[in-house]
Formats: structure tokens, C-alpha cells, sequence
């Protein structure tokens, strides 16, 4: 069998939507699809997510603005991105829940970061949980001290202070009963 003939029997739709992983392509910070494992992940129906920003799976407002900042100025970069976050569920019994989510995405074309692109979603609740209630700038923090970020580097991407970050990681040490920064980075991973 040709390369050719090989590639035209694949059916990239059952790939797409039988994926392990959530999927989602979108223009514009807008999902224009996903696949079910996006819908088994956040308890939504197609018809809630077709058409909607990403705006409906973060926790506030906020995280969404600032995450699309961080977001557009890596893909402007690279053309790709991945964090973990914190996300929401939108529907059925766990509505509202809160999860951490492993998040990696790439635009189409890295000069519109936004324009198009095609976006995984892994959900790691099995593995971490969302135990402690945070603000939205302490789960920013969270995530970005789990990927071993300085107080110097958090504070450049977030555009804040050094300062400033060393104060929520304060909060963040006593909320989670931690002594030093390694010691708040194993418990937030266990959490």
C-alpha cells in the first residue's frame, strides 16, 4: 500500500474525536470544535461549548484576561504554549468544580496568536487536587511556582513586582503549611 493510499484510509474525524486527550480548535479565543473528551472533561454538551469563548472554563473573568496576555505573548514568540491552570467545569454534577488542567496549545500562524489554533486539555485532578480555596492571583502564582519560575521571572510574566509575588507566596506557604518554596511546590503538586 502507497504512503497516499495509507493516508487516504485514515479517518482523522474518529482520530480527532476518540483522542485520550481533550482537543479544541478555535479562532479568536472562540472553540469552534472539540472532541469528547473535551465534553467528558468540562460536563458540557456540544452546543454549550461550539461557538463560546474560552472565557466559560476559567474560574473568573480575570484568569482568562490575564492567561490570554501570557498567552499571546509566548505564541507571538514561539508559536506554541503549555501551562498547568486551574479550570471549571461548566456542567453536570461537578458544575462549578474546580480542577487543575494541563493546558498546551499552538497558533496556526504565530503573528495572530489568536486567530486560529488548536488547543490540548488533560485533566490531572486524579493526580492533583484543587484542596484549598485560593484567589485568582494565588493559582497564578501556584501554577507558575510548580513550573519552578523565580519570584523575578513570576513577576515579569504577570506583570507585577518580585515583591508582590513573594508576598502571595507567603500567603500561599501558610495556607498550605509549607516552610520553604520546595516544600510549597511538593504539597501543590499532592494537593
Amino acid at each position: 500500500m502507497r504512503s497516499s493510499e495509507t493516508a487516504d484510509a485514515l479517518d482523522y474525524r474518529s482520530a480527532f474525536e476518540l483522542a485520550p486527550i481533550g482537543l479544541v480548535f478555535s479562532r479568536n479565543r472562540l472553540m469552534v470544535d472539540c472532541n469528547r473528551q473535551v465534553l467528558e472533561m468540562f460536563g458540557a454538551a456540544r452546543d454549550t461549548l461550539i461557538g463560546q469563548s474560552f472565557e466559560l472554563l476559567y474560574p473568573t473573568p480575570a484568569e482568562f484576561e490575564r492567561t490570554g496576555a501570557r498567552i499571546a505573548a509566548s505564541l507571538n514568540a514561539s508559536g506554541w504554549y503549555a501551562d498547568e491552570r486551574v479550570m471549571k467545569r461548566v456542567g453536570g454534577p461537578q458544575r462549578g468544580e474546580l480542577f487543575w488542567c494541563h493546558v498546551s496549545g499552538r497558533a496556526l500562524d504565530p503573528s495572530q496568536p489568536h486567530a486560529a489554533g488548536v488547543w490540548s486539555f488533560e485533566d490531572l485532578s486524579p493526580r492533583r487536587r484543587v484542596g484549598i480555596e485560593l484567589t485568582p492571583r494565588e493559582r497564578e502564582i501556584a501554577a507558575l511556582l510548580i513550573e519552578g519560575l523565580t519570584s523575578k521571572l513570576i513577576g515579569k510574566r504577570l506583570g507585577v513586582s518580585p515583591r508582590t509575588v513573594d508576598v502571595y507566596r507567603a500567603r500561599l506557604m501558610q495556607k498550605y503549611g509549607a516552610s520553604t518554596t520546595a516544600e510549597l511546590v511538593q504539597k501543590l503538586l499532592r494537593a
